[in-house]
Parts: C-alpha cells; sequence; structure tokens
C-alpha cells in the first residue's frame, strides 16, 4: 500500500539501506559510464549556446541562481521518473509509461509535449544554424532566413535517406562541444570582466527561466538509460545524479567565461561572439541534435502513430520549415524565444505527468524498484506550480 503522506520510505522497509558509494566491477562501469554519456548528451546541445545572452539579459548571478535551482527541480523530476521505470515491467517511452499510468488522456498530453518540444527545438536550430552560416560566410546575418531554409532542405535529405548511421554523429557532436566548451574557458578565461558579471537587468529577471529549462532537460533519455542499465539496475540513481551534474557543471563554466568576456553585447547564439571555429563547432552542435531529434520524432509518428514514411518525413521536415518563414516573415520568435517557450511548455508538462504517474506507479507497479523516491501532494503541487508559473510568464512574455 502506497503511503504519500510523509517522507519516509514508502515500501513498508521493505529495501535494504543503500550504500554511500557503489562498488562497481569492469562490466558495470562500461555500462555506467554509456548510460551517463546518454544522460549527458541528450542535456548538452544546442540549448547550451543559448545560456550566455540570456545570462547577459538578466544577470550571470541571476542565471547563476536559475541553473542551481531548476537542476535541482528537474534532479528530482528525473529521480521520479527513474523510479517509475524501475516500477514498471517492459521497456517503454515516457508515452507509453504515460498511456499505462494516467490512460489515453495522459498519453496525448506525453506526445502533445514530444512533439512540440521538437518543433520548437528544429525551428530554433533553423535560426541559429541560419544566422552562423551567414554571420560566417558573408559576416553578417542578413542571408539567415534563406540559409536557415537550404540546411532545413539539406536535413530533408538526411532524414528521407533514413541514414540511421548518423546517429554516431550524437555521440561525435557531444565531444566536440565538451571540447568546445573547455577551449573557450582556458582561451577566455583571461579576459573576464568581474563588472560584466555583477550587472544585471530586473526587468529582464524572468528571460533565462525557459532558455535554462530547456538546456537542462533529459526526461526522454531516461527510459533509454534504463534499457541500458537493464542488468545493473541498481546505478540508475548514480547515473541519474552524475547525469545531472555534468551538464551543470559546463553551462555555468560556458556561461561565466562568454558573459564575463562579452557582458551586455553577448548574441544570442554564443559562439557568434568567439570566432570562426567556434562557430563551426555552433554550427555542427545545432546540426547533431537536429538529426537526433528528427529521427527520433520520425519513428515516433511512423512506429507510435502508424503513419506512412512519406507522412512521418513531411511532418518532420516540411512543416518546420513552413513554420520558420511563417515566424521569420512576423518577426515573431528569434532563437533564444524559440528554445525558451518549447522548454517551459514542453518541459514543463511533461515534468507535471511525470510527477502525476510516479503517483499511480508506487500504487500500480509491478515491480520492486532499486531505490523510492518520497513523494507526497505538496511536492506534487508546489514543482508542478513552478513549471505552471513557468509557462504562463513565457506565454505573456510571447503575447508582449
Amino acid at each position: 500500500m502506497d503511503r504519500m503522506s510523509g517522507f519516509g520510505p514508502d515500501d513498508g522497509g521493505s529495501n535494504p539501506p543503500e550504500p554511500v558509494l557503489i562498488k562497481m566491477n569492469k562490466i558495470e562501469k562500461k555500462r555506467f559510464f554509456v548510460a551517463t554519456s546518454i544522460l549527458v548528451g541528450t542535456c548538452i546541445g544546442a540549448g547550451v549556446l543559448g545560456i550566455p545572452y540570456v545570462a547577459a539579459s538578466a544577470g550571470f548571478l541571476v542565471a547563476l541562481a536559475y541553473i542551481v535551482l531548476l537542476a535541482m527541480v528537474l534532479l528530482t523530476v528525473n529521480l521520479y521518473m527513474g523510479e517509475i521505470a524501475l516500477r514498471t515491467k517492459g521497456n517503454h517511452h515516457i508515452a507509453g509509461y504515460a498511456e499505462k499510468y494516467l490512460g489515453k488522456k495522459g498519453k496525448f498530453f506525453a506526445e502533445f509535449a514530444l512533439i512540440f518540444g521538437i518543433y520548437s527545438a528544429i525551428i530554433a536550430y533553423l535560426f541559429g544554424v541560419g544566422e552562423s552560416f551567414s554571420v560566417l560566410i558573408f559576416n553578417h546575418a542578413g542571408h539567415a532566413s534563406a540559409l536557415g531554409v537550404l540546411f532545413g532542405f539539406f536535413m530533408s535529405f538526411l532524414l528521407w535517406r533514413g541514414m540511421k548511421s548518423l546517429r554516431k554523429f550524437e555521440e561525435i557532436g557531444v565531444s566536440m562541444i565538451l571540447f568546445l566548451l573547455a577551449i573557450i574557458v582556458l582561451v577566455f578565461f583571461r579576459h573576464i570582466e568581474i563588472s560584466n558579471l555583477l550587472a544585471y537587468n530586473i526587468s529582464n529577471i524572468f528571460v533565462p527561466f525557459g532558455v535554462i529549462l530547456f538546456a537542462l532537460l533529459s526526461f526522454s533519455a531516461i527510459p533509454e538509460v534504463n534499457i541500458v542499465l537493464r542488468k545493473h539496475p541498481h546505478l540508475l540513481k548514480k547515473s541519474l545524479i552524475t547525469g545531472a551534474l555534468i551538464p551543470v557543471i559546463f553551462y555555468i563554466l560556458f556561461a561565466l567565461v562568454v558573459v564575463g568576456f562579452k557582458g551586455v553585447t553577448t548574441p544570442e547564439i554564443a559562439t557568434l561572439a568567439l570566432g570562426p571555429l567556434f562557430i563551426v563547432l555552433g554550427i555542427f552542435t545545432m546540426f547533431t541534435s537536429y538529426l537526433a531529434l528528427g529521427m527520433a520524432l520520425e519513428d515516433n509518428l511512423k512506429y507510435d502513430e502508424k503513419y506512412s514514411q512519406k507522412k512521418s518525413w513531411f511532418l518532420v521536415t516540411i512543416v518546420p520549415i513552413i513554420l520558420f518563414l511563417f515566424i521569420k516573415y512576423f518577426e515573431y520568435f528569434s532563437f533564444t524565444k524559440m528554445l525558451s517557450i518549447g522548454g517551459v511548455i514542453a518541459g514543463g508538462l511533461t515534468a507535471i505527468l511525470i510527477l502525476l504517474m510516479a503517483v499511480k506507479a508506487k500504487k500500480k507497479g509491478n515491480r520492486e524498484p532499486e531505490y523510492s523516491f518520497p513523494i507526497n501532494w505538496f511536492i506534487i503541487i508546489f514543482l508542478s506550480l513552478i513549471f505552471v508559473l513557468g509557462i504562463i510568464t513565457e506565454v505573456l512574455a510571447a503575447l508582449r
């Protein structure tokens, strides 16, 4: 029987105390590394390129507070998602867990969040890559729209070809951006101006929320991590915690160096401020993220929604290009605004669904989990309010 009224263990004391340190053999270390890499790779993507801009807009210390607090909130939600996976026999994605524990309506909202989030990200990448190529080739952003469309059609060709082997580019992309961040810290650290880090703008205090939330999201990777650790489920909790800490450290360092160096002149795409080499690496990061998200959404439409190959491809590739041109024509959104609205709506909705699923899984789960994270309605309401307020703030900002 589930106990939701308190903060203590809810398994009647049946679970033995967890050791503080988990000793791993060689095989476990390898699986742990793979699982944690998936989490880090999902988290660290093109979203990192927008963090310095919103940090400069509101103030580095404001953004630092957002990174730390949102990281704690999202780690909590990730631990609930991990417990849901451990309590459920078989392999599922988030929509599958939502259907099992929240019914068809839960599945509908989970799939809406997935599609909305990926569309927002893909359109943001069309903004980002178009502007990056324009600055790289012409030294100004005047041709960003045309180059964004060309990039979109190039990606549509790759996705039409079904080049699954290109999944390896996601791992390469993660390695490249970690290398990029390390180089940026080493090269630009001595150029940091403390006054740039202490400046703030109270009128922009809510600006960093959505972009930082987007950059920290990794919910979708947890079912895959659970599969990787199927034979070593006791490592899941440690992997979730480690996979959350690494991106936070890199985001803080990246924002510290770029904002400290450029201050309020920091561009929306951070690499544009750092020279041609970093612009190329930024483009590569957005390319790999676009490819991974595009293939994920195409697979979802084909296998879960039973759409044809042509219809799935059209919805994943051509529709975002049309939306991109529409948005550019009316000058409604930009790179960071697309990341922000995608983060707060898709991420917030998914997080609330996970909290509700965690309650049901404790009652209806068909497997004893390796760890159990306490939950009650105060936690659910408090965390949900954070995401709801973020959604409201973002929507109101978009309407202004």
